[in-house]
């Protein structure tokens, strides 16, 4: 009879203590909230339609689409060969895939505290105590004895309060605002090269025209000296006419100190040194091809410096949460254990098992307004973010703006320019009559010479503009990126999913599911049988 009450008081005592285990738990996931606000993405405005377009007809979605390869709509197989070496040799995108894979490395880094921390530190020392050790005691002064231990220490802090989540939020931020900029630099750098190239194929066709008028000014100047040698023109003729020439000529070389600089640029941008590339010389003469502008609310998710800031914002408020979780204790829990011995041959034996476990709390009681400060920091640090944001979405407006209203302006400009240098070229030939029938002297026919190079000059120049506004405009569209492509998990899916058109491989994918498994998991270890309590939302401020 004694032993069964006492077998009931030992049963007891053990449903006491599990009821007290789970007493525990159920505290920690009653306080296993996350503080801070949950994050919105704040509102911009945005226009219905893009104001310069008016009754200029863009490519339609249809007819035209950007993609990772937009340099292709110009079909250049030049310019597309070189955009291709963009991505094998730029530095300035090497140097931002590394900026990305620094932020992917610092995102690992922190998230680790999802996890605890196991240390082993295996001691191996003799030693002699003082045989004048006070007090004395003939048992342990003057002894030599050996200490052999093989400890093993687990270190971990539970996210009660969500500040190791909003940390790990905060940093998967910002490597997907890294992930963006490498877009963003990747675009800027395909676009400068396109920019190059057309400026260069600009100045080729200037080069040619200013040396077909030096070929026609050279006809020109012997004539005017057969004339003057029969004594029909005067050598003042013989003057014009040669400085008409000379000037051309002139012309004609400068353009060449441009030329020069726009293909050492185009070499650095492929990663080649200057002396060990030139550009084929190629003349502009085909018209941009139509942009498919879209809706401005479109840009929000097509220009990666806009993603970027949005991303930002997203970072910056899950610090307001790391902030406030300051406000609460920090709970640890800490576990020792091991093998002590003085013997080798007894350290792995059961009565050298050692072992201490128990958790811990960490409370802040006063700091002279520390943490106020911080979470006050970090508030204003959001703040920041989102008129960043907002100021990067009016930008690109603003430069969609511009670009599609220099197109539609210089499109109209040049249909009146070609009118222009069809009458400048009409007034030359009726100069040159006129001076062969002695009806006018040469300084009328160097006039409409004058003229008509201008006018021709200016056409070869509104084209070149349309065409760097062209590229202008793809840039400013994001060409053709879209926020879809940021990795959602860029601390295990491996490098950026699509810089240039590559997709994750299925089993990445795969593995991203099964590391956010586990590390839901070990978020918070809790018991089946208590059913998740519903997280009070916080207010920011």
């Amino acid at each position: 009879m004694k032993r069964a009450r006492k077998l009931t008081g030992v049963a007891r005592r053990r449903q006491t203590s599990r009821r007290m285990v789970l007493l525990v738990i159920a505290a920690f996931r009653l306080t296993g909230c996350t503080v801070g606000p949950k994050y919105q993405r704040p509102a911009a405005e945005v226009p219905p339609v893009y104001k310069e377009v008016g009754d200029w007809k863009p490519a339609q979605p249809n007819d035209q689409n950007l993609d990772g390869k937009w340099w292709e709509i110009f079909q250049d197989p030049q310019l597309n060969a070189l955009e291709e070496q963009v991505n094998v040799s730029n530095q300035n995108l090497k140097a931002a895939e590394a900026q990305y894979t620094q932020a992917r490395a610092i995102l690992r880094y922190h998230r680790a505290d999802y996890f605890p921390t196991v240390t082993a530190d295996p001691v191996a020392a003799r030693t002699k105590t003082s045989g004048n050790r006070q007090p004395h005691s003939s048992a342990f002064n003057g002894i030599t004895y050996n200490d052999l231990q093989i400890p093993f220490e687990l270190s971990y802090q539970i996210d009660v309060w969500g500040r190791v989540r909003r940390t790990v939020e905060s940093y998967r931020a910002q490597a997907q605002a890294s992930a963006a900029d490498l877009a963003a630099v990747n675009l800027s750098m395909h676009s400068q090269l396109a920019l190059y190239y057309f400026q260069a194929r600009l100045l080729d066709a200037e080069e040619q025209l200013l040396n077909s008028t030096v070929t026609q000014y050279e006809q020109a100047l012997a004539l005017i000296e057969s004339r003057f040698a029969g004594g029909i023109a005067s050598d003042v003729e013989v003057q014009q006419a040669e400085t008409q020439l000379e000037t051309t000529r002139a012309q004609a070389i400068d353009v060449g100190v441009a030329r020069a600089q726009y293909e050492h640029a185009v070499a650095v941008l492929i990663g080649k040194p200057p002396a060990s590339f030139s550009l084929a010389p190629l003349p502009l003469t085909m018209p941009p091809p139509p942009i498919p502008v879209g809706l401005p609310s479109e840009l929000l998710e097509r220009r990666p410096d806009i993603a970027a800031a949005e991303r930002l914002m997203a970072s910056a408020n899950a610090q307001i949460g790391v902030a406030k979780s300051a406000y609460y204790p920090l709970v640890n829990l800490a576990a020792i254990g091991g093998f002590e011995s003085g013997s080798p041959t007894t350290l792995l034996s059961g009565p050298s098992i050692l072992w201490s476990a128990g958790p811990s709390a960490l409370f802040t009681i006063f700091d002279v307004g520390r943490r106020r400060a911080a979470s006050d920091q970090a508030i204003a640090a959001y703040d920041q973010t989102v008129a960043n944001y907002r100021q990067t979405v009016l930008t690109g407006f603003q430069q969609v703006e511009d670009n599609v209203a220099a197109l539609r302006i210089l499109e109209h400009e040049a249909q009146v320019q070609d009118k222009a240098v069809a009458a400048a070229q009409k007034y030359l030939e009726l100069a040159i009559v006129r001076y062969k029938g002695g009806v006018t002297s040469y300084l009328e026919v160097t006039t409409a010479q004058s003229a008509a190079l201008t006018d021709e000059l200016t056409a070869v120049n509104i084209l070149g503009r349309r065409m760097v506004d062209a590229v202008l405009l793809v840039q400013a569209l994001g060409g053709g990126w879209n926020s879809s492509s940021l990795p959602q998990r860029p601390e295990c899916c491996g490098k950026l999913p699509a810089v240039q058109g590559n997709t994750v491989a299925p089993f990445a994918i795969v593995g991203c599911h099964i590391r956010a498994l586990f590390e839901s998991i070990s978020r918070f270890p809790s018991p089946t049988i208590l059913t998740p309590l519903p997280r009070i939302p916080d207010e920011r401020r």
